[in-house]
């Protein structure tokens, strides 16, 4: 497969904005984080159905494909930011047109739901697209510097991106040692376990898996766990990174339940891989911007995370 990166954005640059999955609770919020792009330096095009809505969607499906296909079209658009994640994008993965998507290789950024059309370009099309800041979710309100400097040297900067580096200094738990080295893949844990089996889903052999979730009860984590097991995911990676894993336990106090970490260690302590938790990707604030389809290098028996080259050109 012939890997695809994106050419970097500079200032001045058109970014088209999209909701393919759900729309924002509040539009205030989008109008924020527009404006907060605008202030960089930046132009902004709107998706012509951004606003539909059809229950927890973002509008009809059509409406939603239409909006992807017509950005990545548009020769004006040199980036598209998604609006926010939610639920719908893997409705639309069998109604792509990936040619367009090879045709007119442009960065792509999201990430929850988002996850199934990250691995669907990158699996159809060889796209690196970029698991970070959605714009009616981390770009309204204050914004984590850490999360924007990350953010926008990632997108805009053709100097390989190095090693990763958690805020504060805080440091990366080791739960099986060694070396690994591939192109990361990941994302969301729900969308993974709910994509494989199907066509487009990545083969995981010899790349570097990371996974996060958010709001999932440890029983839960502990069947997509199983279910990405026993589909060879775990086996077939070089390594394995475990982001954030945020308002994951159980509420019911009157349930049985193991803990998150309970659950974790008895699927990753005694992996064939390397594996490294608590890189701060997800969910959260202070968030490290991934490009997924990029080379990765994990060395858990020193503990960092590396990715060895830009991902954009």
């Amino acid at each position: 497969m012939r890997i695809v990166k994106p050419k970097k954005l500079k200032k001045g640059d058109v970014i088209g904005v999209i909701s393919p999955a759900s729309s924002p609770d509040d539009f205030s919020k989008l109008n924020k984080g527009v404006d907060y792009l605008e202030k960089l330096g930046y132009r902004v095009e709107f998706g012509k159905n951004v606003g539909k809505e059809r229950g927890f969607l973002a509008g009809e499906d059509e409406q939603r494909l239409e909006d992807i296909h017509d950005m990545f079209k548009n020769k004006q658009v040199k980036a598209i930011f998604t609006i926010r994640g939610g639920y719908g994008s893997p409705r639309l993965l069998d109604k792509i047109n990936y040619n367009i998507i090879k045709k007119n290789p442009k960065i792509f950024v999201g990430y929850s739901d988002i996850t199934a059309l990250q691995l669907s370009f990158y699996h159809k099309a060889g796209l690196i697209t970029f698991g970070g800041p959605m714009i009616a979710v981390d770009f309204w309100d204050e914004i984590s510097e850490y999360t924007e400097e990350i953010f926008w040297r990632t997108i805009t900067s053709t100097k390989k991106i190095g090693k990763l580096q958690n805020p504060n200094e805080e440091k990366f738990y080791v739960l099986n040692k060694g070396r690994g080295e591939g192109r990361i893949l990941g994302g969301n844990l729900s969308i993974m376990s709910a994509m494989v089996g199907t066509d487009y889903f990545p083969n995981f052999r010899d790349k570097i898996l990371l996974l996060e979730e958010v709001n999932e009860p440890p029983y839960k984590i502990d069947r997509m766990f199983n279910h990405l097991k026993l589909a060879k995911v775990f086996r077939d990676s070089k390594g394995i990174i475990l982001g954030r894993f945020v308002n994951c336990y159980e509420s019911d106090k009157t349930k049985k339940t193991l803990n998150l970490n309970e659950v974790i260690v008895d699927y990753f302590n005694d992996n064939s891989s390397p594996v490294i938790y608590n890189v701060k990707h997800g969910h959260i604030k202070e968030n490290i911007t991934i490009p997924y389809g990029a080379k990765c290098k994990v060395n858990a028996s020193r503990g960092f995370v590396e990715i060895t080259e830009s991902a954009v050109s």
